[in-house]
Formats: structure tokens, sequence, C-alpha cells
């Protein structure tokens, strides 16, 4: 994906970036994907884990953590859309997997 920005990405740049990260969607704007765990707790560890590289990135997600389910979604919002940091955090949040 080249130089970490906080520039907004084409359309052909969010489509790039995408073939590098199976099983996420681009949803309400976000770059988003569900989780399944198989328990509560383990899913709870992965959201932890999920902040911690968030910190590291100075690039922080929502997260959504639910019964078996963590939905990790990211967008830049000073850019008003997705970036290489966007992406790139995916990509660390995607090796935790």
């Amino acid at each position: 994906m080249g130089e970490l920005t906080y520039d907004r990405l084409s359309e052909e740049g969010i489509a790039d970036g995408l073939r590098g990260l199976p099983g996420w969607v681009i949803d309400g704007g976000m770059l988003t994907r569900d989780f399944v765990f198989d328990s509560y707790s383990r899913g709870v560890v992965f959201a932890v884990a999920c902040a911690q590289i968030a910190e590291a990135l100075d690039h922080h997600p929502d997260l959504f953590i639910g019964y078996q389910k963590v939905r990790v979604a990211f967008i830049t919002h000073s850019a008003n859309g997705l970036t290489a940091y966007d992406f790139e955090a995916a990509r660390r949040v995607q090796a935790l997997a």
C-alpha cells in the first residue's frame, strides 16, 4: 500500500486495499470485519489485543463486543473516509486472527 498517510484514498485505492484483507468489507463507509470466537471471554481478549495495536499505531477502531463476536471498524474521521492508516491497522488486526 505504500507510505502511511492520512490522505483519503480513491475508490481504486480502497479496492486495492481490500484485495489483501479477506473477510473485510466496506460498511457505512467504514472498513469492517466481524470476528467470531468460541466464547465471550476470547472475544474480549481479542478486543484488548486490537486496542494495543491501535495504541501502537495511534489509529483507533470502533470495537463492538458481542457474545462470541467482535466487530472491528476503521475510518479516518479527519479525512472523512478511508486512508492508508485504516488498511494498515486492519492488516495488523488480521494478523491476530
